[in-house]
């Protein structure tokens, strides 16, 4: 797909990290994007600061999900493209002991079920909608009328202690990619993952400088936290790139995640 000002785009999770560096990339491109996030301060600030059009938007609800594509397509018309950046975790065991009492519990359903409905039907909810808009869309000279990334981890794969729910909803993005480019596929809509490893996001900046050093040094090659910009980079490849379909691209330096 040519990148230029006749293009649209929508990035969930859009305002702080990886999100935020494949926005500042696509609009060095000139496409017109549009950021849904729930952070208001920090999306107001890339609206002022780079002029796109921030909307409110939590991806676990039906209404505001319609309601910031209603926004975004109103200021920039059906978009093109779409990279679901949106989401979170938690570290929570499936079964321990209470540190002061020493009963058991286990991994309460609610907290797991928030993080399956943000990073798996979250991206899901987003995805149906967008495509189910680019089917308006009159294809391009090859075929083309969109694409889609999404963002999964190298959890999917080696998920760590803890991260029971992280990684299920991560291995359901990766899980879910190839069918749905094959769903997509007759109206010339593709459908590619990315999956991270340890980068250098803000959330990662509110760690203590031992623990990073710590996580850098784990990497193989090369040794230290992955940047947005090179998330970013792999997402515009995959945007650009016509022949890039319904795959799930590790980008990790190599690393294969220890149990802890």
């Amino acid at each position: 797909m040519e990148l230029n000002a006749s293009v649209s785009a929508i990035v969930t999770g859009g305002a702080s990290g990886l999100g935020e560096a494949t926005v500042r990339a696509l609009v060095a491109q000139g496409v017109k994007v549009a950021i849904f996030d729930m952070n208001v301060a920090k999306g107001t600030a890339l609206e002022a600061e780079l002029g796109v059009t921030f909307c409110e938007v939590n991806v676990t609800s039906e209404d505001s999900v319609n309601a910031g594509f209603a926004k975004a397509r109103a200021a920039n018309g059906q978009e093109r493209i779409l990279v679901n950046c949106a989401g979170t975790g938690n570290a929570i065991k499936t079964a321990s002991r209470d540190k002061t009492t020493g009963e058991p519990k286990h991994f309460p359903l609610d907290a797991f079920n928030m993080i399956i409905q943000i990073n798996l039907v979250g991206t899901f909810r987003c995805i149906a909608k967008s495509a189910a808009g680019m089917l308006t869309l009159d294809p391009l000279t090859d075929g083309e009328r969109g694409v889609i990334i999404n963002t999964a981890s190298v959890a999917a794969e080696d998920g760590q202690i803890g991260q029971a729910a992280y990684s299920a909803s991560k291995g359901g993005v990766v899980g879910m990619t190839l069918p749905i480019a094959r769903d997509l596929m007759g109206d010339g809509i593709r459908v590619n993952t990315i999956l991270p490893g340890i980068f250098n996001t803000p959330l990662m900046n509110a760690a203590p400088p031992q623990v990073k050093d710590a996580l850098a040094a784990s990497v193989p090659f090369p040794k230290r936290l992955g940047l947005p910009e090179e998330y970013a980079q792999l997402a515009m490849t995959m945007i650009t790139c016509g022949y890039f379909n319904g795959e799930d691209v590790r980008l990790d330096g190599a690393i294969r995640m220890a149990p802890r």
